[in-house]
């Protein structure tokens, strides 16, 4: 599936509420809003074509062949989908001008109903705690910024993305890549805002390796 570049808005260099620089990936997925329309329909109202073509979508990477030839490459879940576009609209309603790993982790709370989500939920990782940590780690952006459309991934954001893609290749399993492997692939960011927001909320390592139980 042949991808384009999603344009955002410039970045103002007054205000990084990362510590990570924002990331342009040679090759993003086709704009969110589409599909996001999408999930929204009704399925009886939905033709097929229409899912087929939203459920085969790509996530951004930073890899351009996998861009080159899609039809290869392990395809996203419709949740993992959503959540990706979750992220991006809970990065512009804190006003930060980069989807981060935290934004990535609030979308998969957003979104709800991933086992990945009832997971989090299970084990007290609400996403109002989430919001809160992230606010105590990365401060308030400026009242009168206006976030990009698609506010642009960090590095360590795009890593987590892709290593949720290698994952799923190395498994030599079919199937799609979920919200579990964008969970996974968020903890594996050592350094990340998104691993420390779950570290202070109790997630470790045992919990992840519970979580790679539902991996399939």
């Amino acid at each position: 599936m042949a991808s384009r570049a999603l344009s955002a808005l410039p970045i103002p260099t007054s205000f990084s509420p990362s510590s990570s620089k924002p990331y342009f990936p040679s090759s993003l997925s086709h704009p969110l809003r589409l599909r996001l329309r999408t999930l929204r329909r009704p399925l009886s109202l939905t033709p097929r074509r229409t899912i087929t073509t939203m459920v085969l979508s790509m996530l951004p990477t930073a890899k351009p062949e996998r861009a080159a030839s899609a039809e290869k490459i392990p395809k996203w879940s419709a949740r993992a989908i959503k959540s990706f576009g979750m992220a991006e609209l809970e990065a512009r309603k804190l006003k930060y001008p980069n989807t981060g790993t935290e934004a990535l982790l609030m979308g998969i709370l957003v979104e709800g109903t991933s086992e990945a989500a009832k997971f989090l939920r299970a084990n007290g990782i609400t996403l109002f705690k989430v919001r809160e940590e992230t606010v105590n780690l990365l401060g308030k952006s400026d009242l009168y910024f206006f976030s990009p459309e698609h506010p642009p991934l960090t590095e360590p954001a795009q890593r987590a993305l892709d290593w949720a893609v290698d994952e799923k290749i190395k498994s030599g399993k079919d199937g799609e890549i979920t919200t579990t492997h964008m969970l996974l692939g968020i903890w594996s960011e050592k350094e990340s805002a998104g691993h420390k927001i779950l570290a202070a909320l109790g997630f470790n390592d045992e919990k992840a390796s519970e979580l790679a139980k539902f991996l399939s």
